[in-house]
């Protein structure tokens, strides 16, 4: 044996002494809570997703000096290419809300009264505009995909406080979005990071019911054998994270057979609660649905939920397009903030409302002629943000004149993330995981809190 080997093995068994208590503690619940690296603002987040790039200048910034140049021609030069444009008015009339005075488009009726429960940030900076490079961006701080998302970070960081639910759910809505599962996947961390796709309405989650000639006693043998079989495995191989994760995650079904039934069955909750979301039962109410979900998830302990809406992307057709949008997010979304509040849950849970990027202040000419819509742009953007410590009642940032970019407060995705995990207690620059040869971490290279957006 030359001196590399003998050095080899002496640091594998080693490594295997000391490593068999912690891997052994970490099988039996590698998801326990942990201990933040300071004190949190929030102890759970809900993102809503509205797929597709909704056009700030017609929900949250209104432009006034668009109206003047409605169907004015100019001209764009990039990389040699000169591209003949027009712009775009927004058809949409603007409102003041609250003591705050935060303008909203007219079709915001509901959400316009928790205006003083928003926080509304106009300098967010994207780096691109394609719609699923623009989603794993936001979703992962990678433009690539194969990062673990947001909250798979969170769950990673902090564990959960719920050992029968997943710590990270998903919920969509009519598809998946662009990018499909990338975006919440677990990436390089273990896999029992990845987000679990949830479904508002039939078999909460698919192939979680077993055949009805399997009973729970039957299960549980199984899986204890399964469980005895795997360990014995386990020894021989400390490093196998996937079998580690299996482990847990079947385990974890077995709970959840039990928990999500209840948690899904909204029909438990008072019918002034359903009303407050606009739950109707006619079939258009999926996204309604979702939102009291989320509440009732965050509820029972679940760290990270996001829900989606999509059909933003709106290049032609603005005016019945986003206002078909407005009205179906318009009703739950305040709901969820005025539910949270009466809950007493609002401070403790950050709520973050996005789209991939956001629109220009004009449109491209599309099959020769004029539509009335407007292109990507990752260089204007507005956000919400609701409890979790955030700056309630507040503007934050500015874009210029015509809403091209942001000219005020500044800052890039990878800056937003550092917020939330401050918010939620977390450094990024200490919540790293070591992959690939170096220690890897949600903004990638190290990002900044946007200090103005916290109360």
């Amino acid at each position: 044996m030359n001196r590399r080997a003998f050095l080899q093995g002496l640091g594998a068994g080693c490594g295997a002494t000391f490593m068999n208590p912690i891997m052994a503690n970490e099988s039996m619940n590698p998801l326990a809570p942990k201990k933040p690296h300071h004190t949190p603002k929030a102890k759970a987040c809900i993102v809503i997703f509205l797929e597709g790039g909704p056009s700030h200048i017609d929900t949250f910034d209104p432009k006034p000096a668009l109206d003047k140049l409605h169907l004015k021609k100019f001209e764009t030069k990039k990389f040699k290419a000169v591209t003949k444009s027009y712009y775009v008015k927004s058809p949409f009339k603007f409102k003041q809300h609250g003591e705050s005075g935060i303008p909203m488009a007219e079709h915001f009726k509901h959400l316009g009264t928790v205006a003083d429960d928003l926080c509304l940030y106009r300098g967010a900076h994207a780096e691109s505009a394609n719609h699923p490079s623009a989603l794993a961006h936001i979703n992962t701080g990678n433009k690539f995909s194969g990062d673990p998302g947001l909250g798979a970070w969170l769950n990673f960081g902090l564990g959960s406080e719920n050992p029968d639910l997943p710590g990270h759910i998903i919920m969509t809505d009519k598809q998946y979005p662009q990018g499909g599962a990338n975006n919440w996947s677990n990436g390089y961390l273990p896999a029992l990071y990845q987000g679990t796709p949830l479904r508002s309405k039939g078999a909460p989650i698919l192939d979680l019911t077993p055949p009805s000639y399997v009973s729970r006693d039957h299960q549980r043998k199984n899986l204890n054998l399964l469980q005895m079989l795997n360990r014995k495995d386990k020894k021989r191989n400390l490093q196998n994270g996937e079998l580690s994760a299996r482990m847990n995650n079947y385990e974890l079904a077995y709970r959840m057979q039990a928990q999500v039934p209840g948690i899904i069955d909204i029909d438990q909750e008072p019918q002034h609660i359903k009303d407050l979301y606009g739950i109707n039962n006619l079939g258009k109410d999926k996204f309604n649905r979702s939102c009291l979900l989320a509440r009732r998830l965050v509820e029972k302990g679940v760290r990270f939920v996001q829900v989606y809406n999509d059909g933003w992307d709106s290049h032609d057709y603005l005016d019945r397009a986003h206002k078909t949008r407005m009205q179906a997010v318009d009703q739950p979304i305040a709901a969820l903030i005025k539910d949270l509040k009466q809950q007493g849950m609002l401070d403790e849970t950050l709520v973050f409302i996005t789209g991939e990027f956001s629109r220009t202040p004009g449109n491209t000419y599309r099959g020769g002629g004029v539509a009335l819509g407007r292109d990507h742009n990752p260089e204007a953007m507005s956000m919400l943000f609701a409890g979790g410590g955030t700056k309630s009642g507040h503007i934050i940032g500015a874009t210029d004149e015509l809403g091209a970019k942001g000219v005020e407060c500044v800052h890039p995705i990878k800056d937003v993330h550092c917020t939330i995990l401050d918010i939620m207690g977390l450094d990024d620059n200490k919540l790293t995981y070591f992959h690939g040869g170096r220690h890897k971490q949600l903004s990638q290279v190290g990002g900044t809190v946007i200090q103005e957006l916290l109360a």
